[in-house]
């Protein structure tokens, strides 16, 4: 997954280089923090802070026979610090260095993921500032329904994703705790004091209450938020994918100089950018049920949950970086036809004004029973002959009666329906 899809600084997150050095940054707080308690000599912190260091290849040399990455990893940084190394991990457990430094990992990974969605949603706003007044069919269950404008599409998309960067910002405070409580959370061996200094000192908060774990309702929420925006961006690749279809055709994906779509037929131009954001998202979506099921561990913690983390860690926070950047350039370059917009408009010969008709019957004084009867009685008779809407209204005589061919007039127009478009944006784009 990290080869296939991932940006170098997000790669460079989760490689095992930087993944052990959390680890031992992690240990070196905890140093730090016993030594201000007096638990480690001064001069013992300086040899520990000047020698500790790593050998990726080295640790998985030793993790062969310990079958244990931790106590792998201790081992190889002993080889490096002697005999001061006795005081790292000091009444300490695997889990404190594990979910501490996953904390670390998970908040830099959301740090900058939140600065992808920000960009992004400063391309959706570049696009619905361009088409704030692009007229085009409103759709309801597949079928025209009332006009609308390309920007007012767009803004919809951004107002829902700026939900999406308030439940990220929300997660990102969530997941940025730590603990180092010791074997079942009681600071047996580590008291209270150390946890908050080093913590402080890793840019965490520390648990106001652990077991030997982080409870993972953290990482269930961090997880979810990331679902949910997995999920927008699902609904505005399916969107494209539909305004791209042929019978439609408002907007497609750039089709680059070179590019191929069919091995077998040359005129294809498909919307493969935004089908693969609607595939990548069950990932991330099957991602975040996996973190729920990581909530129910036995006691005060199992070892069910690492084997998933090390997995969804990595693979959902590169896939969202991924499809951040991929459906931005998609929608940056999206090519929009107004005109191919305006035509699928009036395909209906006038049925999307239907509702103003049937409101100013209403306002004659007619139930709203028989003002419905009377103009889907025209209505009924454009989807059956084809004829147009406008012109079977005038030739109906009892609506006649109570609607002039003026009033007729005024009730087919555009305008009426986008009268409040800048007062939207204006809500949107505050």
């Amino acid at each position: 997954m990290i080869d296939r899809y991932s940006r170098p600084a997000m790669a460079r997150i989760w490689d095992a280089e930087n993944r052990y050095a959390k680890w031992l940054e992690v240990e070196i707080a905890a140093c730090e923090a016993m030594a201000e308690e007096g638990l480690i000599p001064p001069e013992s912190l300086d040899n520990i802070k000047k020698k500790a260091r790593f050998s990726v290849d080295r640790i998985l040399q030793i993790e062969e026979e310990t079958k244990h990455d931790v106590i792998a990893f201790l081992t190889n940084v002993a080889e490096y610090v002697g005999p001061d190394s006795r005081f790292i991990h000091l009444g300490l457990t695997s889990s404190d260095i594990l979910d501490t430094s996953f904390a670390m990992l998970l908040r830099d990974a959301m740090t900058m993921i939140i600065d992808d969605l920000k960009q992004f949603m400063a391309v959706i706003k570049n696009k619905a500032v361009e088409h704030k007044h692009t007229v085009m069919i409103g759709r309801s269950h597949g079928i025209h329904a009332e006009p609308i404008t390309f920007g007012l599409k767009l803004a919809v998309w951004y107002s829902e994703l700026r939900r999406n960067r308030h439940r990220l910002e929300e997660a990102l405070k969530v997941i940025s705790y730590g603990k180092l409580s010791g074997a079942v959370g009681t600071f047996a061996n580590v008291s209270p004091r150390v946890e908050a200094s080093a913590c402080r000192k890793l840019g965490l908060t520390p648990a106001e209450i652990s077991t030997q774990i982080l409870q993972r309702d953290r990482h269930a929420q961090y997880f979810a938020a990331l679902a949910i925006l997995a999920g927008t961006m699902e609904k505005i690749a399916v969107e494209i994918r539909h305004l791209q279809r042929t019978e439609v055709l408002e907007a497609e994906e750039a089709f680059e100089k070179g590019q191929k779509g069919s091995s077998a037929m040359p005129h294809k131009k498909n919307p493969i950018g935004a089908e693969n954001i609607s595939g990548l998202a069950r990932l991330v979506r099957a991602n975040s049920l996996a973190a729920m099921e990581n909530m129910a561990l036995w006691h005060e913690r199992d070892i069910s949950h690492s084997s998933v983390e090390r997995v969804i860690g990595p693979d959902t926070t590169i896939l969202i970086d991924y499809m951040l950047h991929r459906l931005s350039r998609i929608v940056k370059n999206l090519v929009v036809y107004p005109e191919r917009m305006k035509e699928n408009l009036h395909k209906m010969k006038g049925l999307i004004f239907s509702q103003q008709v049937l409101l100013k019957l209403s306002t004659l004084g007619l139930s709203r029973e028989k003002a419905y009867e009377m103009v889907q009685r025209s209505a009924l008779k454009v989807w059956d002959t084809g004829e147009d809407f406008h012109s079977l209204l005038l030739e109906d005589a009892e609506l006649r009666k109570y609607v002039t061919e003026k009033e007729l007039e005024e009730i087919f127009s555009i305008a009426y329906h986008l009268k409040h478009v800048d007062d939207i944006f204006e809500r949107v784009f505050v």
